[in-house]
């Protein structure tokens, strides 16, 4: 967008400006009170909890310190700390003046972090429940639906609506729709009503209509809140195990060229519009035991690597619009990446860092597949693709497979390129879609993904890669850096809307889910939305709202 400043999507709360996050025991409380002028760009002010960009790292970074800094909480309440008011959604005034790739990338990172709450209640024992302590509209009221349960004071005045279609004829584009008929089953007429219902539904209503799970007047409203957290305190699965994990500041190093951490690397190569991105393997063997890996705390391994991934990929979708080609590496030893693999197997059920390291790399590859750029897996002599990391592999649009050995790599003694599958590429990180990578590689053939079962746990080369449909391309060391450069030439040519049309869908096979529904139909409608005349143009929707004059839309259907 105009003036758009550089993001870093890394956060603590001793920075926060517009949230608080509050500890009791077993229950935590974020409570939103956002600073009107903390606005991530100069031009606009964050009235009545309405949020940006900003706002929104702030409650990412709150849900992942829940999960790793505060193993006992069992509940989340979201609330406001404002009168008479939960959370007015998405600043008006941002969309409307925002680049569309701003507007999409805002959506897609919000998005995201509505997922997050939603797989911390589902698997981490965690169970988010919203206070609705004033009117929620639009991505208010789609922060409340990402939570388990919503809790609507009924005053007479609060309401949750989705006035996204009549007031600014785009889309409740933050999972609303899709969560209000798949989520919480709303009848589809009604859902048609209440999105086209400016002031929303209110009470005994929205009660009635499946939008909300409790209402309580003002005087009760404070005491139902708590019985549904202690409710949810009680019921919750969540694991016992060792201390807690400190969420240390990333090291990361940015130059014109170059961003890098510890254990992984990104070179910026403008002229080709592309990124190599280099992800490396632990340095050594695990630890012994869980203790070891508390002990280790956010150096650990798995849990730095995912950290350094994730930021990365948020940083590049943000900051470098214009690469929209991302070249993917590994370099490491292939048995110490699966020797940590089997130390968090091995504690899945009886400590709760193992499971939610998982978790998190499972929403770090799930934020990858989302992402819209072109990504190209090349495994090559020294690369380390085995178990989780292969999965970056099966991730990308493509992969080459150097078959043999350069004279560099017989000088430098490498063995020939490798593949490895171990449990993790069978169900342990599944897609939006309720797939491994690997059953949407090859959706539709079930006895292909039994026979790959039979081949985990040791060295696959690039002929059997090849001939297992485990790699697109093993091209041989005389072909192999010919064939990269003409394939990542021939991207760079093509148009970038195209790419990510075709990417969106071709990543996402099998059967549809609530999130496929949002990262692909609803997000696909909206983007298209955004650059039409009737939400974005001069006359439009958003550009208009608030100043008293009517939108003139164009009323051909297309």
């Amino acid at each position: 967008m105009p003036g758009a400043p550089v993001v870093s999507f890394f956060s603590e709360p001793g920075s926060y400006r517009h949230i608080r996050l509050e500890v009791e025991g077993e229950i935590a409380w974020i409570k939103v009170a956002v600073d009107e002028d903390g606005g991530l760009v100069p031009g606009y002010d964050l009235k009545l909890n309405s949020y940006d960009l900003g706002v929104d790292i702030e409650l990412n970074d709150a849900v992942q310190r829940l999960r790793f800094e505060h193993p006992q909480v069992r509940a989340v309440v979201i609330t406001s700390a404002l009168d008479k008011v939960f959370c007015a959604g998405a600043n008006i005034g941002m969309l409307a003046t925002s680049d569309h790739w701003w507007k999409v990338n805002f959506c897609k990172f919000t998005n995201e972090t509505r997922g997050a709450i939603e797989d911390a209640t589902g698997h981490s024992g965690q169970t988010y429940i919203a206070a609705v302590n004033g009117p929620a509209a639009g991505g208010g009221y789609e922060l409340a639906l990402a939570c388990q349960e919503i809790i609507l004071v009924d005053d007479g005045s609060s309401a949750v609506s989705l006035p996204e279609v009549p007031l600014l004829a785009v889309l409740p584009g933050t999972g609303g729709l899709t969560r209000v008929v798949d989520k919480r089953k709303v009848r589809k007429d009604l859902a048609d009503v209440f999105a086209t219902r400016t002031e929303g539904v209110r009470g005994q209503t929205a009660l009635d209509w499946g939008l909300v799970d409790w209402v309580a007047p003002p005087s009760r409203f404070a005491a139902l809140v708590r019985e549904r957290a202690e409710a949810a305190v009680a019921a919750s699965p969540r694991l016992a195990g060792g201390p807690p994990v400190k969420l240390t500041p990333l090291r990361r190093e940015v130059t014109g060229e170059r961003i890098s951490y510890p254990n992984v690397s990104a070179d910026l190569d403008r002229a080709a519009r592309l990124v190599r991105v280099t992800v490396r393997g632990p340095s050594g063997p695990p630890p012994a035991d869980a203790a070891g890996m508390h002990e280790l705390g956010a150096d650990f391994w798995p849990l730095a690597v995912t950290r350094e991934l994730d930021d990365l990929i948020l940083w590049l979708r943000t900051n470098e619009v214009e690469l929209g080609t991302w070249v993917i590496r590994t370099e490491g030893d292939a048995a110490a990446v699966l020797a940590h693999e089997r130390l968090i197997g091995q504690h899945q059920d009886s400590d709760w860092l193992a499971p939610e390291i998982s978790h998190f790399f499972k929403r770090t590859l799930k934020r990858l597949d989302a992402t819209s750029r072109s990504l190209i897996a090349l495994i090559e002599p020294g690369s380390c693709f085995a178990g989780p990391l292969a999965e970056l592999a099966f991730a990308c649009d493509r992969q080459y497979m150097l078959d043999g050995l350069r004279e560099e790599d017989e000088a430098a003694g490498r063995a020939p390129a490798a593949l490895w599958l171990s449990a993790a590429n069978f169900g342990a990180f599944p897609m939006a879609n309720g797939l491994s990578r690997l059953a949407s590689r090859f959706w539709g053939d079930p006895g292909h993904l039994s026979k790959l079962e039979l081949e985990a746990g040791r060295p696959i080369g690039a002929r059997e890669a090849l001939d297992l449909g485990l790699v697109t391309f093993a091209p041989d060391d005389i072909d192999f850096d010919d064939e990269v450069r003409i394939a990542l030439e021939e991207r760079a040519s093509l148009s970038p809307d195209a790419l990510t049309g075709m990417e969106a869908n071709h990543r996402f096979t099998g059967p549809e889910t609530i999130e496929t529904k949002i990262f692909g139909r609803l997000t696909a409608w909206q983007n298209w939305i955004f650059t039409r005349p009737n939400a974005s143009g001069p006359d439009g929707a958003l550009r208009r709202y608030g100043t008293g004059q009517s939108a003139v839309f164009d009323r051909k259907r297309a």
